[in-house]
């Protein structure tokens, strides 16, 4: 399953595969991002850089994932110059590092990093509480319950206020301030200015009581607790989104035992521990019982049991010995075992699994553009909303709407009651006054918006569904490949393989020769065959499939090892994919395949014989045609068994309101007998199609106005694959066409085609309920912080009570997300 990032990337793209040859991906680990409006900034500043083809920037993940031209970007130079634009960034050495966790010490401090973030969380958390319950203690006097002279004085207000802002609050200025003053405003810009407009009003209150203002420093207070709680409540919900990448990582060991080669040392010896990093391929390993394999490899010693539930799906262990393939991160159960070293590092199966799922949560969705166009303006849009709603009501909307005459509009209050207000001076009367309804109008506009929810609603969902996804085995290539999934109305199934189980078994042999054309070939073919002609044409046929790895001539051969007939030398094998072989025996040219095949050697087929075969194909099985000497000599019929969830699933696919299809190369017969059985009719059968010619089956599939997913066993279907809306490969082995497929289905159960495309579905829908409600929170409570709702309701907002909002708006977003989790658990059990 070897895959390069750059060629994923390509794929992704829809380059052609010499654009994807002459480029290359950089990983980046970006830090300081707050906002959707600081995914566009980062993006930009990426896109700017020489040489940088295309750039797509995560807010969840915190990744960058950059397409250059080969050789011409620096990573270390692209990452300082995001980090002297104000986020903190630092290259990734290799796109498996984190995937295989192979470093000790890279493992140590990311387990540290987490800790340490783990802990200024709850830090965060302890401070948002102690400020909001500092500053509401302070007026339970106010609220007729129990009075705390010290607590209730202004002075208190003014030095708690003060520490918030110089403590908590300090970050979210200076960043928010590095964001102005680049021409990059963010959240912070907001948070930050209407926090210190708060502040300073206060202040000039305090300082001037004669003006009659009210002192509300308790706002500020108030707004950075609610931010450091949203924002909290936040990373640990993303933590969470996330814990299904970190699961498959924590798959890989650290360290792997070094042993002797066993054939030459047959000493029992402890072997040495190495780093996974430094396992070369074709060094031996020994794993213990209890221990997870670290890398790929072939087992030369020892016997045992290993659980592969994490790649297949299946609970029962399955029994490892000499020769057997083991994978990395599978667990040795029960015997002590050598492994010789196949494939290391980003090579293995499970950190190229950990690299597609990472590469899928980077990937946008299309729908997303939209929220990232507006993220680009957005900072700008609501400091210009801010603006001119100051100017509005300090200018018209007081004299319009005199403030006596608005209902509870003598405080400054929040949806449904009112906020108790400090007044330096109580002797000094606190009447409403136009400056300061205007300025904390214009404070909540600042604090209320939030870009943040537009810049999560689509990252997030996407790594909650990518998440599910690889922990059933379901591995979904990105947002693009889940809006497309959406949009399907028909899907195609490869025979072969995908809906039977690929392993065919010989069913009739049927020789057609006489007696003289059977003794005109050498002697050596049938000296063990007991002058049998079934035994005759079968031992030919298997001498000619030998050279061949289709699934009907490993059938063949199987056949003949079975019966114990010995093959013979052969020469000049030549293989036509989708036709037959040939191959020169004892001087005779023998030929085997479809009736085309042989039409194009110059072989006749009688009459007899085609209605022979139609019978044989109306049964549902495939014929093979052989001829030697120019000359039809037998035929050979196999059947291959339908897997046990095909028509389960073809049946739920309909359901679903889906039309299912069925592409073979088998002939029309054949395909409408399997075809019967799966409860499909003659219109859904495309058959006799060539491997080259499946493409352009979906093609003209598509020239219809359908939308069409391919799924093939991702071997001899690529093009197929490629073609198709969206490519749906089953996993077998290690030799999948990653490549070209957008859906892997690791665990080889046709059933997760349904999983896959119900995930798909889902997930989309979490994604537009996201957007939706980003933009409707933006879109209704802009309008309410402004003063909207004042002149009719006397409703306005307070701006502790729009920062709350805001911190809520960030948290159910990400909320929903999760629930998605909730939703599919359903579905799958």
């Amino acid at each position: 399953m070897q895959v390069s990032p750059d060629t994923a990337h390509a794929n992704h793209e829809g380059k052609a595969g010499k654009m994807a040859a002459a480029q290359e991906m950089i990983t980046l680990d970006v830090g300081g991002m707050k906002c959707a409006g600081c995914v566009t900034v980062v993006e930009r500043q990426l896109i700017q850089h020489p040489g940088v083809i295309s750039a797509c920037v995560n807010l969840a993940t915190e990744v960058a994932s950059v397409a250059c031209e080969t050789g011409t970007v620096d990573p270390d130079a692209l990452a300082n110059q995001l980090t002297l634009a104000g986020f903190p960034t630092q290259p990734r050495n290799s796109s498996s590092e984190t995937a295989t966790n192979l470093e000790t010490t890279g493992s140590l401090s990311t387990t540290e990093r987490r800790q340490q973030s783990f802990q200024q969380q709850l830090w965060r958390v302890a401070l948002a509480g102690i400020l909001i319950l500092l500053s509401g203690i302070g007026h339970l006097g106010q609220m007729g319950w129990a009075d705390l002279p010290f607590l209730s004085t202004i002075w208190f207000h003014w030095g708690l206020a003060t520490v918030a802002l110089l403590g908590p609050g300090r970050s979210i200025f200076i960043d928010g301030w590095r964001g102005l003053r680049r021409n990059a405003p963010n959240m912070n810009t907001l948070v930050g200015l209407g926090a210190m407009s708060a502040y300073l009003a206060s202040c000039v209150a305090l300082l001037f009581p004669q003006l009659g203002w009210e002192c509300f420093f308790d706002e500020p207070v108030m707004l950075l607790g609610f931010i450091l709680l949203g924002r909290t409540l936040e990373q640990l919900a993303r933590r969470r989104a996330a814990n299904a990448l970190e699961a498959l990582i924590s798959l890989q060991p650290a360290t792997a035992r070094l042993v002797a080669d066993p054939a030459k040392n047959s000493s029992t010896t402890t072997g040495v521990e190495i780093p996974v990093a430094q396992v070369r391929v074709g060094e031996w390993l020994q794993v213990l019982p209890g221990e997870k394999i670290p890398v790929d490899g072939e087992v030369v010693a020892g016997t045992t049991t290993v659980d592969e539930s994490m790649l297949t799906g299946e609970a029962v262990p399955v029994i490892k010995q000499s020769a057997s393939l083991v994978a990395a991160g599978t667990l040795n159960q029960s015997g002590v075992i050598v492994v010789r070293a196949t494939r290391t590092g980003k090579d293995t199966t499970l950190a190229q699994i950990v690299t597609l799922v990472e590469d899928a949560q980077t990937r946008k969705a299309p729908v997303q553009k939209l929220a990232d166009t507006v993220a680009g303006y957005f900072t700008y849009g609501v400091m210009t909303i801010a603006a001119l709603t100051f100017i509005f009501w300090y200018f018209a909307g007081t004299h319009l709407w005199p403030l006596e005459t608005l209902p509870q509009a003598q405080h400054i209050a929040s949806l449904h009651h009112e906020m108790p207000v400090i007044s330096p001076n109580p002797a000094l009367s606190t009447q409403p006054s136009a400056l300061l309804l205007s300025l904390k109008l214009t404070i909540a506009v600042l604090v209320i918006a939030c870009p943040c929810a537009l810049g999560l609603a689509t990252p997030t969902a996407i790594l909650v569904g990518t998440g599910i996804g690889a922990e059933r085995g379901l591995l979904i290539r990105g947002g693009d490949v889940l809006e497309k999934v959406h949009q399907l109305d028909t899907v195609v199934f490869d025979k072969t393989g995908t809906l039977t189980t690929g392993h065919p078994a010989v069913t009739d042999c049927l020789p057609i020769f006489n007696d003289s054309k059977f003794l005109m070939l050498n002697s050596d073919f049938i000296k063990n065959s007991n002058h049998q002609p079934e035994n005759f044409l079968l031992q030919l046929a298997a001498t000619v499939e030998s050279g061949a790895s289709h699934p009907l001539a490993v059938a063949i051969v199987e056949e003949a090892h079975r019966l114990e007939l010995p093959l013979v030398s052969a020469q000049d094998f030549y293989t036509e994919p989708g036709l037959g072989v040939r191959a020169s025996v004892n001087g005779l040219m023998v030929v085997l395949g479809t009736d085309e095949w042989l039409m194009q050697q110059g072989i006749s087929i009688p009459k007899a014989e085609r209605t022979r075969v139609l019978k044989l194909a109306s049964a549902g099985k495939t014929v093979v045609y052989v001829a030697a000497a120019g000359v039809l000599v037998g035929l050979i019929a196999c059947r291959d068994s339908l897997r046990s969830d095909a028509k389960a699933t073809l049946d739920r696919l309909r359901q679903m309101g889906l039309r299912v299809m069925l592409l073979t190369g088998d002939r029309q017969e054949a395909a409408d007998a399997i075809a019967q059985q799966l409860g499909l009719t003659a219109a859904d059968v495309i058959a006799g199609v060539r491997p080259d010619g499946k493409a352009t089956a979906i093609e003209h599939l598509q020239a219809q106005g359908h939308r069409v997913a391919m799924v093939g066993d991702g071997i001899n279907d690529a093009p197929a694959l490629a073609q198709a809306d969206v490519g749906i490969a089953l996993h077998s082995g290690t030799d999948v066409a990653v490549e070209t497929a957008g859906i892997v289905l690791m665990h080889n159960h046709l059933m997760d085609t349904v999983k896959s495309i119900e995930l798909s579905r889902r997930t989309l829908l979490k994604i537009r309920q996201n957007l939706f409600w980003a933009f409707a929170y933006n879109t209704l409570g802009i309008p309410v912080a402004a003063g909207a709702l004042l002149p009719g309701f006397g409703i306005v907002l307070s701006p502790a009570a729009a920062g709350a909002l805001m911190a809520f708006s960030s948290v159910s977003v990400v909320g929903n997300s999760l629930l998605l989790r909730h939703t599919f658990s359903r579905l799958d059990g």
